[in-house]
């Protein structure tokens, strides 16, 4: 059997998207001859806890965890925010504008500016101190690294060139062409070094994986040696004993971290109007938010007379979101609104597929996500600012509704369950190591 050891930031028992991806991978890696490592820090700064995760670790996997030095101290510090866990998105979302001002203001800039690609870069040096002495104790046949964050890279990059083990870097999110980045208040000599370090990172990996087509093309920039489309998925393992009691409310239900600059406030609006003229309409309708919020985002669903119609719940165990997926009528999914967002198809978007319900998406037209609908017929998606259609279809979705018709889905989905993913990722490192040998013998 095969040994892969994977260096990631985000694993059990922390909750969220990040996890899901890698979590899945090692789950059903020893089913086509992986062996996984996880290589991970010891105390990370969690958005959330879900412990109900640890039981999809295989029996027997190796979990290395080392501690990790952030510096979120200083932004709680600064921002006196000394009793609140830093949840990814927020910190770069209107800071200056939330109530933190000019600390808020001064910490971006730091971040920025000093933990450069990102705040984890302490643990890079003793990660690679650590790994390269270990895996000369412990050898395994790849590296993998996953980011963001994309120090995991950096550590995987000085790994690899230490022990000549070959390595793949998977990339969830982009890193320059995250539309994020553009957020940050990056100096140009940052900017700079961040390209660099992106560039070197998708030369030097003997294959670069990647989540969307538009990812691909944007590091093909680089000259990788290789690039390869893995896309985020479903497990059916989540959907199975799962109770779902479907709501008998119009309910649209989004489910997942909520930011500032994903507020679809078009359909707030057109919700609105129609529950004050349709008093069918305000007592069917039920806005389900769960997850971490902007407050701009609930106070947009307020000012628009909506407040009997919100249902609102902090983070909530991953099986637990999945039956409210399941359970809705609607599902709303909000990408960015920047044009850098067209390359971003969330994990949470198949999951959603994997709900059997009706998407309604807001994002970039033409985008990876927007041709994911159309393709799979599980939605629409939407402009931000297009009013009248998104009026038309919630019109249209509410009369399906009262006469009782069913707003199930009825996509081509399996190419997109984890087990499938996790066979193509096995395949990706089978066909690195035999080339390997190839050239070996050559020799």
């Amino acid at each position: 059997m095969k040994k892969a050891v994977i260096i990631t930031y985000y694993w059990p028992p922390a909750g969220g998207s990040g996890v899901q991806r890698w979590l899945k991978f090692v789950k059903y890696f020893r089913n086509y001859g992986i062996e996984p490592v996880v290589y991970t820090p010891e105390n990370p700064e969690m958005m959330a806890v879900d412990s109900s995760l640890l039981s999809e670790i295989p029996q027997g996997a190796t979990v290395i965890k080392r501690r990790i030095t952030e510096p979120y101290g200083l932004y709680k510090l600064l921002t006196g925010k000394s009793g609140e866990q830093i949840k990814p998105g927020f910190i770069t979302d209107g800071a200056g504008k939330r109530g933190g001002g000019w600390k808020e203001s001064l910490s971006l800039f730091i971040r920025s500016n000093l933990f450069i690609p990102d705040p984890k870069c302490l643990w890079i040096r003793p990660s690679v101190k650590f790994l390269t002495k270990y895996l000369k104790d412990n050898p395994v046949d790849i590296i993998i690294s996953t980011g963001p964050p994309h120090s995991m890279h950096l550590i995987a990059e000085k790994v690899a060139k230490a022990t000549n083990i070959p390595w793949i870097a998977d990339f969830r999110d982009p890193w320059t062409g995250m539309y994020t980045f553009k957020s940050m208040k990056n100096s140009p000599l940052t900017v700079l070094i961040h390209k660099k370090m992106e560039k070197r990172v998708v030369r030097e990996a003997d294959a670069v994986v990647v989540v969307t087509n538009y990812m691909k093309k944007e590091l093909s920039a680089h000259n990788p040696r290789r690039a390869e489309v893995i896309t985020n998925g479903f497990d059916k393992d989540d959907y199975r004993d799962i109770v779902v009691n479907p709501d008998k409310e119009f309910s649209i239900t989004y489910t997942g971290l909520f930011v500032k600059d994903r507020n679809p406030s078009q359909l707030w609006r057109v919700l609105g109007e129609k529950a004050a003229s349709d008093k069918n309409f305000k007592k069917d309708l039920i806005i389900k938010i769960i997850g971490h919020t902007d407050k701009i985002i609930t106070d947009e669903i307020l000012a628009n007379g909506l407040e009997n119609n919100l249902y609102r719940k902090e983070y909530v165990p991953h099986r637990e979101a999945i039956a409210l997926q399941k359970s809705a009528r609607v599902l709303l999914l909000a990408g960015g609104q920047q044009p850098e967002a067209a390359g971003i198809l969330t994990g949470k978007f198949f999951e959603y597929l994997a709900s059997g319900n009706k998407i309604l998406a807001f994002g970039p037209a033409g985008g990876d996500m927007d041709t994911a609908l159309r393709e799979s017929g599980a939605g629409e998606m939407f402009e931000y600012n297009d009013y009248q259609r998104v009026k038309e279809w919630i019109e249209r979705e509410y009369e399906r509704y009262r006469k009782g018709e069913t707003g199930i889905n009825s996509g081509d989905i399996d190419k997109y369950s984890r087990e499938k993913l996790c066979e193509k990722m096995s395949v990706l490192i089978e066909d690195i190591l035999s080339k390997k040998e190839n050239k070996k013998e050559k020799f």
